[in-house]
């Protein structure tokens, strides 16, 4: 069905960013890359697929099922995304608020040309239709800047205008509201959100991405082109991934923002290990994943082989934790991704509850933010991120929008929580106005 070629690159950095601009072409293209981020989880240090022979694009009625289908009967690589939105397809929920962006609810499409990078390494599998395209392609992969001479400039038009969904007022009035259902017992904690966006407005979404990118340096980062619709992230956090028999959840609660001096960086660090707050909400979605994940385990297979640890990245420390578990070999995919979905770092506990409270108190439909971006193997492995520090762009509506929130707890002061989403909108600020 495929043809594999390998190909030896002498300078892997740079094989890169031509690849990225000649996949330019392409009507759909989803680029991964882990930044070489050390890990030990990484299958590959970066993915691109492009170009789809089949695909599959819906809302959210009957859809897990309907991507099983399409999985099973492509039994090939699928690259694609599912909004935060499908939660209205597993439980009886419902998303109403304003969405500028207009993504459909999920899309995945079977690329005919792959190219799979570790180290210098990189795997071609190319559908066995176009075979015949890959030396062609590989001189023009080489070439590709002599193509693209303005690939690196940001803004197409004027500078880009950034507007807040929710003032910063009405943000206190809200993680009040939050505060007092955690009181009343409704929910223990919740992940609020916000939008920061701009209208009428043209970007370079590639141009975006490389400096989006060079600033942030995550392991998850994804440049996602479908026709008219662009995402852009910088994301740090996995939600999924399955090997075999065995599927790990690597969930973000708690952050801490970086210091160029290395003494106050350390302390930053920390008081982050330290922080009852921090430690509190990451244990508290700990085990919600670990529920999430014992619907489709192997009885007593569940585990946290890592708790709170602190994590590095460009713009922030992070705490991480990793839940893993074991599933039995006759297991759909599918039904892993659906038991778990939404993750819980993005919702909250218990979930259900603290979905809809979400949905009442946020202004704009999720959307892509906070779903999942990734791919399926033919052996139905996957690896999914989570869609967090990343701009969303609709090109046709001239519609940017980058969200960013925190996680709500009995112990959250209104005053710092606005003051981390600050710190986490930074980055796509910075290359927006750039």
């Amino acid at each position: 069905m495929r043809k594999t070629y390998t190909y030896q690159s002498q300078d892997i950095h740079a094989f890169k960013n031509q690849l990225r601009l000649w996949s330019q072409q392409f009507r759909e293209v989803l680029w991964l890359d882990s930044n070489t981020y050390t890990q030990i989880h990484s299958s590959y240090d970066a993915i691109l697929a492009v170009d789809a022979f089949t695909s599959i694009q819906t809302d959210f009625v009957d859809v897990f099922n309907k991507l099983k289908e399409y999985q099973s009967l492509t039994n090939d690589w699928i690259f694609g995304y599912l909004t935060y939105d499908l939660k209205n397809t597993i439980e009886p929920l419902k998303s109403e608020n304003f969405d500028g962006l207009n993504f459909p609810d999920l899309c995945f499409f079977q690329p005919k040309k792959i190219f799979l990078i570790k180290g210098n390494q990189v795997e071609i599998q190319y559908l066995n239709m176009v075979d015949d395209e890959i030396e062609v392609d590989l001189e023009s992969i080489e070439k590709a800047e002599e193509f693209y001479p303005n690939h690196d400039e940001n803004v197409i038009d004027n500078p880009i205008k950034i507007k807040m969904r929710i003032t910063k007022d009405a943000y206190f009035e809200k993680v009040k509201m939050m505060l007092a259902h955690i009181h009343r017992g409704d929910i223990y904690e919740a992940n609020f959100c916000q939008e920061f966006y701009a209208e009428d407005t043209q970007i370079n979404p590639l141009a975006i991405y490389n400096n989006l990118n060079a600033i942030s340096k995550p392991p998850f980062a994804t440049f996602l082109k479908l026709n008219d619709k662009y995402l852009l992230s910088a994301s740090p956090e996995r939600y999924l991934k399955k090997t075999g028999q065995t599927v790990i959840s690597q969930p973000i609660k708690g952050t801490a923002k970086r210091s160029k001096n290395t003494d106050e960086d350390n302390l930053l660090k920390k008081q982050l290990v330290s922080d009852i707050k921090e430690r509190s909400e990451n244990i508290m979605i700990v085990d919600l994943v670990r529920n999430d994940l014992s619907k489709t385990a192997i009885k007593g297979s569940v585990h946290v082989s890592e708790l709170c640890k602190i994590y590095s990245f460009e713009q922030v420390h992070q705490m991480i934790s990793t839940i893993q578990s074991t599933v039995s070999v006759n297991t759909n995919p599918i039904d892993i991704i659906e038991s778990t979905f939404p993750m819980g770092s993005m919702t909250g506990a218990p979930k259900i509850s603290a979905m809809r409270i979400i949905e009442n108190l946020e202004e704009t439909k999720r959307g892509l933010y906070s779903g999942a971006v990734g791919y399926f193997t033919p052996q139905g492995d996957f690896d999914f991120n989570v869609v967090i520090r990343s701009i969303l762009y609709n090109e046709t509506n001239q519609y940017i929008s980058y969200s960013v929130g925190g996680a709500i707890t009995a112990k959250s002061n209104p005053l710092n929580e606005y003051e981390e989403c600050l710190v986490k909108a930074k980055a796509m600020r910075d290359v927006l106005e750039a």
